[in-house]
Order: C-alpha cells, then sequence, then structure tokens
C-alpha cells in the first residue's frame, strides 16, 4: 500500500496509545495520592473527554469557553484559572467550575463573591524559578504577568482561598519537579498550612521514555508527610504525548540552487506552530519507506505564503515524489489546538483510530469552515 487508507492531511490520534497513557496516569495518581486533570490548552478534541474522564479526575480550563465545552462534553465541572476574568462571565462560569483560580489578589478580591460559597477559590503563584529555556514558554521569570510574587502575598490568605496554582515546567524532567518543590518549599512555607490543595500545573512529562515515575512518586509522598494538602497535576502534553501524527502528502519538489524543498499540503505555522516557536523538531518518516538509511537531504515546506514556514534537513532513504505520504511523528498535543486558517489552508481531518482498526472522523473541515471563522452569512 503506498498511501494510507483514509483521506489526507489528518491527525490520527490512536485509542490504544491514548489509553497506555491514560492507565499510566491512573496508577500514578494511586500511588502517590493526587489528582490528575487534563489541561485543555493542550488538547481539546472534545468526542474523547468521556473517555479521558473514566480514567483521570477531570479537567483544566484557562477560559471560559474551555469552561463551557468540558461541562457541555462531560457534564463534569472543571477546575478553572484564568489569567484575565470578566465579572460578566462569572454568573454562568459559576455552573461551570468547581474551583476558580485567579491570576491577582485583585481579581479575586473584585471577583471572589460573584461565585457560589461552596467553589473553591484558589491563587496562581509565581515561585519565580526558570526551568523552560524558552522565554516564551517561561512563565516562572521574575516580572512575569502569571501569578503573584510571594512578596506580593499577604502573610495571611484571605479565608476564602483554599489553595495555591503554579506553572512552571514544559515537557520537563523529574529533575525539574524536584528543584520546583524544594523551590516551593523554601518559598511558600508560611502559606502552605493555610491552605487545603497545591496545584503544581502541567509540564510533567511522565510518559517521555526515561522519566523517573518512581523518584516523582516519592517526592510526592515525602512533601505529603510534611504538608497535610491535597496534590493536583494537570499535565497536557504528557497524556497526548506520542498518541498519534500528521499524516501528509508531498505536493512537489523545489530544487533552488541545490537546496531541495519537499512541498506539504500542511503548514508548520498553520498547523503545527510548537515547531517555529518553541522550537519542537518532530520525527518525520517516508510511509513505507523501509530501509532506515538516510541518504536523501530535503527541507519540509509548509503550503503557505510564509517565508519562514519550513523546517531544514531531513534525510530518507530514496528520493521522495510527489504522491507520496509523510508521518510527522507525535502531533496531537499542542497542535489542534493552535491551527488556524491563515492563507485559508485546508485543515488537516481529525480522525480516531479504534482498538479494533475502524478509523472515524471526528472532525472533516470544508470550506465553510473557513468561510465563517470571521463572518456569517
Amino acid at each position: 500500500m503506498e498511501r494510507p487508507a483514509f483521506s489526507l492531511p489528518a491527525f490520527v490520534l490512536e485509542e490504544v496509545k491514548l489509553l497506555q497513557n491514560l492507565k499510566l496516569f491512573k496508577n500514578v495518581s494511586q500511588k502517590a495520592g493526587i489528582e490528575v486533570l487534563l489541561a485543555l490548552k493542550a488538547f481539546s478534541v472534545w468526542p474523547v473527554f468521556p473517555q479521558i474522564a473514566e480514567y483521570l479526575h477531570g479537567f483544566t480550563a484557562s477560559s471560559f469557553n474551555e469552561a463551557r465545552l468540558i461541562f457541555e462534553a462531560t457534564g463534569l465541572q472543571s477546575h478553572g484559572y484564568f489569567p484575565a476574568l470578566k465579572k460578566d462571565e462569572c454568573a454562568e462560569l459559576d455552573k461551570y467550575c468547581s474551583t476558580v483560580i485567579f491570576n491577582s489578589l485583585q481579581q479575586f478580591e473584585q471577583l471572589h463573591d460573584q461565585f457560589d460559597t461552596e467553589t473553591s477559590f484558589g491563587l496562581r503563584v509565581n515561585p519565580e524559578i526558570s526551568l523552560v529555556e524558552t522565554d516564551l514558554y517561561n512563565p516562572g521569570r521574575k516580572g512575569s504577568r502569571l501569578g503573584i510574587a510571594p512578596d506580593n502575598l499577604p502573610k495571611k490568605l484571605h479565608e476564602a482561598i483554599s489553595g495555591l496554582h503554579m506553572h512552571v515546567l514544559c515537557e520537563s524532567s523529574e529533575d525539574d519537579f524536584c528543584a520546583l518543590l524544594d523551590t516551593v518549599e523554601k518559598t511558600f512555607k508560611p502559606w502552605l498550612n493555610q491552605i487545603k490543595w497545591i496545584n503544581f500545573g502541567g509540564g510533567h512529562l511522565l510518559t517521555k521514555e526515561g522519566y523517573d515515575i518512581e523518584r516523582f512518586i516519592d517526592r510526592i509522598l515525602q512533601f505529603k508527610e510534611r504538608y497535610d494538602l491535597k496534590i493536583i497535576i494537570e499535565p497536557g502534553s504528557a497524556i497526548l504525548w506520542e498518541t498519534g501524527d500528521l499524516y501528509a502528502t508531498i505536493i512537489d519538489i523545489v530544487d533552488n540552487r541545490g537546496t531541495k524543498t519537499i512541498m506539504l499540503d500542511v503548514s508548520f505555522t498553520a498547523h503545527m506552530p510548537d515547531t517555529l516557536e518553541m522550537p519542537y523538531r518532530p520525527e518525520v518518516l517516508l510511509f513505507n519507506e523501509g530501509s532506515k538509511s538516510e541518504k536523501h537531504s530535503y527541507n519540509l515546506g509548509g503550503n503557505s505564503c510564509l517565508s519562514g514556514d519550513y523546517l531544514s534537513d531531513y534525510s530518507f532513504s530514496r528520493e521522495v515524489k510527489p504522491g507520496d505520504t509523510l508521518i510527522l511523528k507525535d502531533m496531537l498535543h499542542y497542535t489542534t489546538v493552535k491551527t488556524t486558517f491563515f492563507n485559508g489552508i485546508q485543515h488537516p481531518d481529525i480522525l480516531y483510530k479504534r482498538l479494533d482498526g475502524r478509523i472515524i472522523a471526528l472532525k472533516k473541515y470544508t470550506y465553510q469552515d473557513y468561510k465563517q471563522h470571521l463572518a456569517r452569512e
């Protein structure tokens, strides 16, 4: 078979791989005695939310629309962290969220009385520890707009504050998590006995090969021995790590002064922006390539008119030709949630490969999706 048995381009989520990750996190949550939530900022393909809810403790929203989507797809209330919350959103949001985390003391003071008395309130704090090299993804730096600096926290928290939330990791190792724990105990110890829960955010890449899961669990258990707190983590990419790929078709080969560029029917800037922003370099395979020897080198070009919409230096065991299929590996996290309609480029379909091999279309994009993105007739 020269091409996959489905139309391209397409993101293909594989159930067997998703369940493998979900079972891992369920096992970790039981051993460590923690709650694990899926953060929608990494993955929002809502038809699979009910299945995910069978293994995790719920979901985290970072906007009104995410919170509403969680509630409509599962009937569950979410944990909600809001960088900037509007007053007119609070009344309806009260139905969607069991926990509301404010980004500043001012927002808490102005808005917490807009919610039901049973709502659990938290504050996002900034441990001011930089564990992410790319500034675009580093909220832990000093002066960050995300979270309250420790010097600005009152010595005595308002009685309505139940927890603290922080997020300074990004696809990070157990070493970084241990460094975060050490910083939290050193920096926020005066407040740890005033709260009921602590949320260590996302970026815990437990599903990556080589992550020392037992060390992660041990440090959590040690922390819990010292502090009577419910512990929450909200991974995004880790839950979808290596659960599916993006399949694309080679449209053309451009050769300019010896630089050969494969022109694809997908765009890095429109469909995979982390490849340019992070930057994140995906593994790329030629469908049914066979031998692993690498001889023929190319750049990979997206199909937008943006000059920088390409990745450099990929090699394959044979010369590629228009009509061939490329597989961009591990493309289910921070892709579909970030896609744009730049240039009116056709979006890849979103497909789900079930355990029995059936492939179900969760979303097939049409011209109307593009046309109605900015206005409706």
